[in-house]
């Protein structure tokens, strides 16, 4: 057995041995630690690498054992097909095309499904009538709630890229609340008639878009539309044994489902 090496991978450390760098002799990896191509030392005296540290765990499992192994809910693909590609490990960026051929297959067939919440909820807010003049005013507004569950992970980023929550007078993509790949949750609010802009922010109040139509969606019935609008650009219809008719037109369940 060798001595362990110990690697900086852009800032993340990595002990190994001589042997697993070199087991792919024709990689970047294999050149680097046989002595072709010199390397680089941090200030600790580790073999120092400016690449993507997080991914690198994935190379260098693959440099153990020969086999890709990734976590199902993996949403960093390209990046570590860029990273193959730099090392240059030729077995691994095979496997990664056979992976993303294997995702794309599973992908094609698809089911969407979105359960929608509608309440009533009283805002109370200031009204400034003059300098130093205020008085106590309290509105009705719509509360919306969308349960959103799709099989197709890239379906989610497509919508994703297309709703925007409108806070603190920003628009930010629902991207960012995407946790789960298959799964979102989204809550708005409806426009309120006479509450002013900085209530919305004080009481975090969420307003949602369409883009890039620059659309406010105040009711369900307009979300509804948008929503198939995307959904039916990416293949998807309708799925005509569930949910009940009354169901989908009264905008509470919305089931759609994808062959190809």
């Amino acid at each position: 057995m060798s001595d362990p090496i110990t690697l900086n991978v852009g800032g993340k450390l990595y002990t190994t041995s001589l042997a697993t760098l070199t087991s792919f002799p024709d990689s970047m990896l294999g050149a680097m630690f046989s002595g072709k191509i010199p390397t680089k030392k941090d200030s600790q005296g580790n073999c120092f690498i400016d690449r993507d540290g997080k991914v690198f765990r994935y190379i260098l499992n693959f440099l153990r054992t020969s086999h890709l192994d990734l976590p199902e809910d993996f949403q960093e693909m390209g990046l570590l097909r860029r990273e193959a590609d730099f090392y240059q490990v030729q077995p691994l960026i095979e496997a990664l095309q056979e992976k993303e051929v294997e995702l794309s297959k599973a992908e094609k067939n698809a089911m969407l499904n979105i359960t929608l919440k509608q309440r009533v909820q009283t805002v109370h807010f200031t009204v400034r009538e003059a300098p130093q003049i205020y008085s106590l005013s309290s509105s009705s507004m719509e509360v919306f709630n969308a349960n959103i569950f799709s099989t197709s992970c890239l379906f989610l980023k497509l919508l994703g890229s297309k709703l925007f929550y409108c806070s603190n007078g920003n628009l930010s993509s629902i991207t960012s609340h995407l946790q789960d790949p298959n799964h979102l949750t989204l809550d708005w609010v409806a426009n309120v008639e006479g509450l002013p802009e900085e209530e919305y922010t004080k009481q975090n109040l969420k307003r949602l878009w369409v883009v890039p139509a620059n659309k406010q969606i105040n009711s369900f019935q307009v979300f509804v539309e948008e929503v198939l609008k995307i959904a039916l650009s990416d293949g998807f219809c309708i799925d005509s044994s569930h949910p009940h008719a009354l169901d989908f037109m009264n905008n509470k369940i919305i089931r759609l489902i994808r062959y190809r």
